[in-house]
């Protein structure tokens, strides 16, 4: 276990120094995979090793968003397929009730975080399917990965808005109300993008690692 951690560590922080073409890197859509794998708390580890580590080789000013929302995403998919959903929505409810109870989010259009209450929607669903994830008939896979990926990638998303507004890093970095406004404007955008891409990976290569690992015998995830 101790070696897979250190493995899928390594992975994240060099998926993390490739760049995906937005504002984040490749190491989103890897999140899932180490959730799936390892659960919630091996994946959240690795996860958390990794993006720390990415971040000592390529500093950025905004450090602290990455190193908090990437583990939050990995532990999303491990608590799902460990049938924790009550966790998950506890988590959900957490930081998305801290954000609406913050006055910043009145001035902040709803369709920028939709995707974030769709994932929260899904929750439940995705946490039944995801049981026959090891057993279940192998046409489903595919299907069930892109789901589980897509809540991680959002809860990825709602741990960053969570830091942002409820936790006041706006603050910290001298962020205007008004640069807070369109910052969301521009970003969600970006993530609504990032999540097509995310189940699309998941759908393709993320299921076919899955299927590939149900064949070795011996092995069983999630890990933890």
């Amino acid at each position: 276990m101790t070696s897979l951690i250190g493995m899928f560590a390594a992975l994240h922080s060099i998926s993390y120094l490739i760049p995906a073409g937005l504002w984040r890197s490749l190491s989103i859509y890897l999140e899932p995979l180490e959730g799936i794998i390892l659960g919630p708390y091996g994946g959240f580890l690795a996860v958390l090793i990794g993006s720390i580590i990415a971040r000592l080789i390529k500093p950025t000013g905004l450090w602290m968003f990455g190193i908090f929302a990437e583990p939050m995403g990995a532990l999303a998919c491990g608590l799902i397929v460990k049938g924790r959903w009550k966790t998950l929505l506890l988590i959900y409810a957490a930081m998305l009730g801290a954000y609406f109870m913050h006055p910043l989010s009145r001035e902040i259009p709803l369709w920028t975080i939709l995707d974030v209450l769709v994932a929260l929607i899904l929750i439940y669903p995705a946490t039944r399917l995801s049981q026959k994830l090891l057993e279940g008939n192998a046409y489903q896979i595919p299907f069930t990965t892109s789901l589980i990926a897509f809540i991680g990638c959002v809860t990825d998303s709602l741990a960053r808005i969570f830091l942002l507004i409820p936790a006041g890093l706006y603050l910290v970095l001298g962020w205007s109300r008004s640069t807070v406004y369109m910052a969301f404007l521009a970003g969600a955008a970006d993530s609504y993008i990032e999540d097509i891409l995310t189940v699309i990976f998941a759908f393709t290569a993320g299921s076919s690692i899955l299927l590939a690992l149900r064949r070795i015998s011996g092995i069983r995830y999630p890990l933890s």
